[in-house]
C-alpha cells in the first residue's frame, strides 16, 4: 500500500494504519531533527522532537492535500518547523553536528567532498557544515544527506527552486572555503612524502 492509499484510510477512520506511515519515515524524520539541533544538550530532546512532528501531522492530516505536496515534504516542513521552534526556545544551547552520531545516506559518488574524508576530514566537513547559516545548512542537509530534490527542498523551506540552488551554491562554497586550507597542507604533506620514497 502507497501513502495515498495509506492516508486515505487513515481519514476515513482506519487510523491504526498511521503507524504504518510512522514507521516508513520515522528513521529519515529522527535523522534530519538530529542534523538540525546545535547542541548536545538538545540531543536528549530529538526524540520528543520526532514523536511531536508525528503528532503535529496525525492532528493535520485530515488538511493535507497531495496536489499541494509529497506527504514527505509535508513530513518534512513539519519536522523543520517543530525543530526551529525547540531552538528559538533555547538559543544558546548548540549541537555539534559531528556528535549528532548520524552518518550520511546519500551515495558517495552524489558528493565529491564525502569520497575522500575520513576520520578527521569528516569531523572538519561537519564542523563547517554545522557553521553555515541555518537555511543553508537545511538545504544542504536536505540535499546531500537526505537526498531530495531542488522542488522538495523549496516545498519544505518555503522558497523556490532558483533560492535552494542559490542557498546550495552558497552553502557549498562556504564549505569548499572553509576546507580548502586543510586540504592544500594536506596535498602538500603527500607530494614531499612522494619526493622522499
Amino acid at each position: 500500500m502507497d501513502d495515498s492509499d495509506l492516508i486515505r484510510q487513515i481519514k476515513q477512520g482506519n487510523v491504526e494504519l498511521y503507524s504504518e506511515l510512522m514507521r516508513r519515515y520515522q528513521r529519515k524524520i529522527m535523522a534530519f531533527i538530529l542534523h538540525m539541533l546545535k547542541s548536545t544538550k538538545l540531543e536528549i530532546v530529538a526524540e520528543d522532537l520526532c514523536s511531536e512532528t508525528f503528532y503535529k501531522a496525525y492532528r493535520s492530516l485530515h488538511s493535507f492535500r497531495e496536489v499541494d505536496a509529497q506527504f514527505s515534504t509535508w513530513l518534512y516542513t513539519i519536522a523543520r518547523n517543530t525543530v526551529l521552534s525547540e531552538l528559538r526556545k533555547q538559543r544558546s544551547v548548540h549541537i555539534p553536528f559531528e556528535e549528532s552520531g548520524v552518518m550520511p545516506i546519500a551515495s558517495q559518488d552524489s558528493a565529491p567532498e564525502y569520497r575522500v574524508l575520513q576520520g578527521e576530514r569528516m569531523e572538519l566537513v561537519r564542523e563547517a557544515i554545522n557553521a553555515l547559516p541555518e537555511k543553508q545548512r537545511s538545504a544542504l542537509i536536505l540535499r546531500e544527506y537526505e537526498g531530495l530534490d531542488y522542488q522538495e527542498i523549496a516545498d519544505i523551506l518555503g522558497g523556490t527552486v532558483s533560492s535552494v540552488k542559490s542557498l546550495l551554491f552558497r552553502a557549498r562554497g562556504s564549505v569548499k572555503s572553509q576546507l580548502e586550507p586543510y586540504f592544500e597542507e594536506t596535498e602538500s604533506e603527500n607530494f614531499e612524502g612522494m619526493k622522499l620514497r
